[in-house]
């Protein structure tokens, strides 16, 4: 298989135009379409298969963004989560700051 510039062609099949997101902390995603076969070197064959070049890869790019937004929009609720968390453990560290605390399990 051989890839070029984002798009991957395997012999007598189609171009395709694919993206691949994985985190350790975030939900994976994926993207993939197919092009149309370039066959001829016509002029009015490459333009219409750049046409379609473009707007696929202009549909990825609006599909990135709004994957990695919200992946964004995630990590940020969960760090103010965290903050509160650490917030309210330092508020009780210093309310029993030079006291001995012994905690109790339920």
């Amino acid at each position: 298989m051989a890839t070029l510039n984002g798009s991957t062609a395997t012999p007598k099949s189609c171009p395709v135009l694919a993206a691949r997101y994985r985190s350790p902390t975030n939900e994976s995603f994926s993207f993939e379409e197919k092009l149309p076969t370039l066959t001829t070197t016509l002029l009015e064959d490459r333009v219409a298969y750049l046409s379609q070049l473009r707007e696929s890869t202009a549909q990825l790019q609006g599909i990135i963004n709004a994957e990695l937004t919200k992946r964004m929009t995630e990590d940020k609720l969960l760090e103010e989560k965290n903050a509160a968390q650490d917030a309210v453990d330092d508020a009780r560290e210093e309310e029993n700051y030079g006291e001995e605390v012994v905690e109790e399990d339920n």
